[in-house]
């Protein structure tokens, strides 16, 4: 089965459009979500909804902290992420928060995890930017591939049989065969705010036969996105970054 794997779409509707698209045009059979579908952009009403007829149509789909913060305020957050949560509140209905609200933490499918931080403590948000944390990660369960976003950069890290970490950058549509007798943990980029200096959307699609992960650019309309940030009266530096990928 050929899985499409998302995450941190964050409300932008423009670049999970794009990669909706292209994801079914390359033969998706599987849609996966992997949380922070609000926050930051300016359409989180479309985007929750369009996650919950995914879900309904068979995908899966984790919390990540920005949906979490929705409805509590125990999140901690800097000033402009803040903002951006407490707008979106206010445009979500009762059924689009309750839905974010009791989605689970981690989501298990054979010899696959998904995850929108890490493993070893999800609802702790924990970052996945060095191997030390990879492995911390793949230690806490005994799934073979750990999928999982939050940091906005692609890596791939892998884990053999004494332990010994390797990690790399994936190049951008040249599959990676995760061989068996190995441990790993896919970090994907993110949808709908990319931090590693490229604006395209980022996702992957995964080959449960093959075993091939493919990383995923998608151009999209930037300047549209942006611009709905700014027309809703969200903070202008949350357009600005989409610009220039960071």
């Amino acid at each position: 089965m050929r899985l499409a794997v998302f995450t941190d779409i964050h409300a932008n509707r423009q670049a999970f459009s794009a990669c909706l698209n292209f994801a079914r045009a390359q033969g998706a059979e599987r849609m996966i979500c992997l949380g922070d579908y609000v926050g930051y952009g300016a359409d989180p009403e479309w985007t929750v909804e369009t996650v919950m007829g995914l879900v309904e149509s068979g995908a899966m789909a984790v919390r990540g902290n920005h949906d979490n913060a929705v409805g509590t305020s125990a999140e901690s957050m800097n000033a402009e992420a803040q903002a951006a949560i407490e707008w979106t509140r206010g445009r979500l209905s009762a059924a689009q928060r309750r839905f974010l609200a009791e989605l689970p933490l981690t989501l298990r499918d054979q010899d696959r995890l998904y995850v929108h931080s890490e493993a070893s403590n999800p609802e702790q948000w924990r970052y996945v930017q060095t191997a030390s944390d990879a492995g911390r990660s793949m230690l806490a369960t005994s799934a073979a591939v750990t999928f999982c976003g939050h940091i906005h950069k692609p890596a791939l890290y892998s884990m053999s049989v004494t332990g010994t970490m390797t990690d790399f950058v994936p190049t951008v549509g040249v599959a990676v065969k995760l061989l068996h007798g190995r441990r790993w943990l896919a970090v994907l980029g993110s949808v709908g705010q990319p931090r590693d200096g490229d604006p395209a959307a980022s996702f992957a699609m995964f080959d449960t036969e093959s075993r091939e992960i493919t990383y995923c650019r998608v151009p999209y309309d930037v300047d549209s996105a942006a611009m709905r940030i700014r027309d809703n009266g969200l903070p202008h530096g949350l357009a600005d970054r989409l610009l220039v990928g960071r």
